[in-house]
C-alpha cells in the first residue's frame, strides 16, 4: 500500500513498477480522480483509494479497502509530504501545523491503522520517507520542513523498536535530488507575509526551484532500490538514496564527531562525583 498526499513522484514511479511487476497494490491521494488519470490501470491487482491522511477515519477506512479487496497488507509506505519553505520568523502557526498535520500526523494515522493487521498476522513491511536535505539540517528556509521530517523519522525509528518483536520490519528512506515535481509549486508552501530582511532565504528559494526537471536522481531507480529492500531477510534501518543523500549523511556524521571529539572532556565531567569530607 503506497499512501501519498497526491501520487505524483517517487510515489508514482513506485506504484507503476510494482503493478509492471506483478504486484498487487493500493495506492491513495486526496483527489481520486487524479489519482485515476495518472494511473490508468483497470485491473484487479490495482485498488486506487482517496484518502485524506489528516482524518485517521478515512485512513481507517482506506486501509480496511485494501485488507478486504486485495487478502492482506504486507508492505506499507509512508510517501506524504510536502515542503514548507521560510523562514522559521516568517512562517504562521497555520502554515506549520499544516505541515505537521500532513508530514508527520498523516504518517501517525497511518501507523495507528495498519498496525493491528501487520502485528496479527506476525509480519510485514513499513517504509517512511524522510529526505536527505533535512537528515543535514543546516540549510535556511527549511526548518519547518525539516522539523517535520526529523519528526517523521524519529516516530519511525521508536516504532521500529516498539513493533520488531511482531516481525514488522521498518526502513527509513532518506532520498537526494530526485527528478520529480518537489520543487514545483504544487508541492512546495511558502509563506504568506515574507519579510524583506530575509531577500537571501527568499533568493535561494528561487534558486531552489529553478533546479526543478536538473534533479540527478532518477524515481524509477529509486523504486526498484525500494523493492529490492522490501524483499531483503534485513532490510536497513536507514537507507540514504543517491549520491548527494550520501555526501550529506556523512559530512553530518563527520560535523557531529568531531563537535563530540573537541567537548569530549567537557561534556563527560557531568557527573555526580562523591565529595570527601
Amino acid at each position: 500500500m503506497v499512501c501519498n498526499r497526491g501520487l505524483k513522484g517517487l510515489g508514482l514511479a513506485l506504484v507503476q513498477q510494482l503493478l509492471d511487476n506483478g504486484y498487487a497494490v493500493a495506492a491513495t491521494s486526496r483527489n481520486l480522480a487524479e489519482l485515476k488519470k495518472v494511473v490508468p490501470v483497470k485491473s484487479e491487482r490495482f485498488l486506487p483509494l482517496e484518502m485524506d491522511l489528516s482524518k485517521e477515519d478515512s485512513v481507517r477506512d482506506a486501509i480496511k479497502a485494501t485488507v478486504h479487496t486485495l487478502g492482506g497488507l504486507d508492505v506499507v509506505v509512508n510517501n506524504a509530504g510536502y515542503g514548507q519553505l521560510g523562514a522559521l520568523e516568517e512562517i504562521s502557526d497555520q502554515e506549520a501545523h499544516q505541515n505537521f498535520e500532513v508530514n508527520v500526523f498523516g504518517i501517525l494515522n497511518v501507523l495507528r491503522q495498519a498496525t493491528p493487521y501487520l502485528r496479527e498476522q506476525g509480519y510485514g513491511r513499513l517504509f517512511t520517507m524522510s529526505s536527505s536535505v533535512v537528515f543535514m539540517g543546516n540549510f535556511s528556509g527549511w526548518g519547518i520542513y525539516a522539523a517535520t521530517k526529523f519528526a517523521a523519522a524519529g516516530l519511525s525509528e521508536s516504532y521500529a523498536a516498539e513493533v520488531k518483536e511482531f516481525g514488522i520490519q521498518v526502513t527509513i528512506v532518506y532520498p537526494g535530488s530526485f527528478r520529480t515535481d518537489f520543487l514545483t509549486k504544487e508541492s512546495l508552501g511558502l509563506p504568506q507575509k515574507q519579510i524583506s530582511a530575509y531577500h537571501t532565504i527568499h533568493e535561494q528559494v528561487q534558486q531552489a526551484q529553478q533546479f526543478q526537471g536538473k534533479q540527478p536522481g532518477s524515481p524509477w531507480k529509486a523504486a526498484n532500490v525500494l523493492i529490492q529492500v522490501s524483499k531483503a531477510d534485513n532490510p536497513p534501518l536507514h537507507l540514504f538514496l543517491g549520491e548527494d543523500a550520501y555526501q550529506l549523511a556523512e559530512h553530518k556524521l563527520a560535523v557531529v564527531q568531531n563537535d563530540m571529539k573537541q567537548w569530549h572532556k567537557e561534556g563527560n565531567s557531568t557527573h555526580f562525583t562523591i565529595e570527601k569530607p
